[in-house]
């Protein structure tokens, strides 16, 4: 049995400072040392196992449990999940569909405002519901170069238009795994996801406005009002319900696609008298395509929100619960040893292939294959594997910071960090999205960030007194100011539109959107905090 204790130093403040050296140390590597992420993680590691046996007596056996257990989480559910995601994208594009999906975005209207609605917004925060890790931001970037927009000025605007989709990128990850964290308070996702309902419609429904304001200012915004109340309204209002009701999932995938089907239908009674171009360039028309074509090339992602609402659907996840009809096909692990007062319980592998989102996700791109008459598997594996390869080193990543995140939480740091941050007292919520922002920043990733930071925020909220879902969700949207800003958003950015070398005139582009969404989101999570 492992007896936890938070102040081994018998100072409250020393222990937490000493309980942070990992999570200094990780941002440390990833800027001043300019160490790649794998590598930073794995020096964190280290250094966090020696923070944890020689300082708060953290017992080996317990150690390896929250090693292995991280390690198995960052491959199932997340790793698969996020596999299955962009290898779904990547047939859609063999297939091509995908480009028939580009066409008929960019088919709807001429006046450039409106297409960056459809493709900058829109469609920007549907392909980072289904796909996420950069690749909205780079498809959708060179798609506003190929229609006139210069190129830093598309990068611009799609990072600032992710501010909307990031909180549930790549099928809901960033709030969907906080069920893997084992929270203080037993927060869930559905939790997190319910009362982000408070902070992230109002930014999500003011991004289109800033948008048109940034590219043609308030004639701009006054001339296509009825366009940007359209998709503001329709994305905005789904998402609420979305989040709510069903949880982080289809968060980004749902909204957006009927944001775009409601602009291109009202397009269809209303343009704007003044059709606006960026250039003077000659417009290039896309190619016209039927609907039965276009029902074709959409199909993968509607097969996959079905897919996606059925696998998290109450009664579907009975169906594996304990007693359930399917409880056989879920197999739990326990790992001898691990009992400790954090849990009160071994530490155990849950092993839930099937009612896993991946294999949602998996199925869809098994239907898309066969529907595909010129498409065969044996394509669909070579992109597989491509993808894999893709996405090895990032998930591998992602499960050393899981294991720092469980070696942190059961060695008892993760609470001598809350204990010593508690001090803030009430002022502790008006600061804590910058500790979201500044996590994101570092490491680019949402995912990471609740990884690192979300125990830390809730063992907070339960020793000041407020709201553990509330701080939880400030992380999270405050790391989504941070993804206009964050050196991996900006390489990915630049390297997409071919301007490799200009990442700190980028940088300086949205740097004071992510400022002003930052502060937005820290006084009005301090304003919740006294109203809740």
């Amino acid at each position: 049995m492992l007896l936890n204790n938070i102040n081994p130093l018998e100072n409250v403040t020393l222990s937490a400072i000493v309980a942070s050296i990992p999570i200094i140390l990780f941002l440390l590597c990833l800027t001043v040392f300019k160490m790649k992420g794998i590598y930073a993680s794995i020096t964190t590691l280290i250094v966090t196992l020696f923070i944890g046996f020689f300082v708060f007596e953290l017992p080996h056996t317990v150690a390896i449990g929250a090693v292995t257990e991280g390690f198995f989480q960052g491959v199932l559910p997340i790793g698969y999940i996020i596999v299955m995601a962009v290898w779904l994208y990547k047939v859609s594009n063999g297939t091509g569909q995908f480009d028939i999906i580009q066409d008929s975005i960019s088919g709807i209207s001429q006046d450039q405002r409106i297409q960056l609605l459809l493709i900058g917004f829109s469609f920007n925060a549907f392909l980072e519901g289904v796909a996420g890790f950069g690749v909205p931001i780079a498809i959708c970037s060179v798609l506003l170069i190929q229609i006139g927009f210069k190129p830093l000025q598309a990068a611009m605007l799609c990072l600032i238009a992710n501010g909307a989709a990031g909180a549930f990128g790549a099928i809901g990850i960033p709030v969907g795994i906080v069920d893997s964290l084992a929270l203080h308070g037993n927060i869930t996702a559905l939790e997190v996801s319910q009362i982000s309902i408070l902070t992230l419609p109002i930014l999500n429904f003011f991004i289109p406005f800033l948008l048109i304001m940034i590219l043609d200012g308030l004639k701009g915004v006054k001339e296509i009002l009825p366009m940007i109340l359209v998709v503001s309204t329709t994305y905005t209002g789904l998402q609420l319900i979305m989040t709510y009701f069903h949880g982080p999932e289809l968060a980004d995938i749902i909204p957006p696609l009927l944001s775009m089907v409601a602009l291109a239908i009202f397009s269809k009674y209303y343009q704007p008298k003044k059709i606006y171009r960026v250039t003077n360039q000659e417009v290039i028309q896309p190619k016209k395509h039927s609907i039965k074509s276009i029902l074709y090339a959409w199909s993968p992602f509607y097969i996959l929100t079905i897919f996606v609402m059925i696998w998290s659907a109450p009664f579907f996840k009975g169906l594996f619960a304990e007693g359930g009809l399917l409880s056989s096909l879920v197999w739990n692990i326990s790992i001898p040893g691990t009992m400790n007062e954090i849990t009160n319980k071994l530490i155990t592998l849950k092993i839930d292939v099937f009612s896993a989102t991946g294999t949602a996700i998996l199925l869809s791109v098994i239907i898309t294959i066969l529907l595909s008459k010129h498409f065969k598997f044996s394509d669909a594996s070579k992109l597989l594997g491509l993808t894999i390869k893709e996405l090895w080193l990032p998930i591998l990543t992602i499960c050393f910071i899981l294991a720092i995140a469980k070696i942190m939480t059961y060695g008892g740091l993760t609470g001598a960090m809350g204990q010593g941050i508690a001090k803030a007292g009430h002022i502790f919520p008006l600061l804590s999205p910058v500790l979201g922002w500044i996590g994101v920043f570092m490491t680019g990733s949402v995912v990471n960030n609740n990884t690192l930071f979300a125990p830390i925020q809730a063992t907070v909220a339960s020793q000041i007194g407020t709201s553990g879902p509330l701080l939880v969700a400030a992380n999270t949207a405050g790391g989504v100011a941070a993804k206009l800003i964050s050196p991996q958003s900006i390489a990915i950015a630049t390297a997409a539109v071919g301007e490799v070398g200009k990442e700190s005139e980028l940088l300086k582009m949205t740097l004071k959107y992510s400022i002003g969404f930052l502060i937005f989101i820290c006084v009005w999570t301090f304003i919740l905090t006294i109203i809740l």
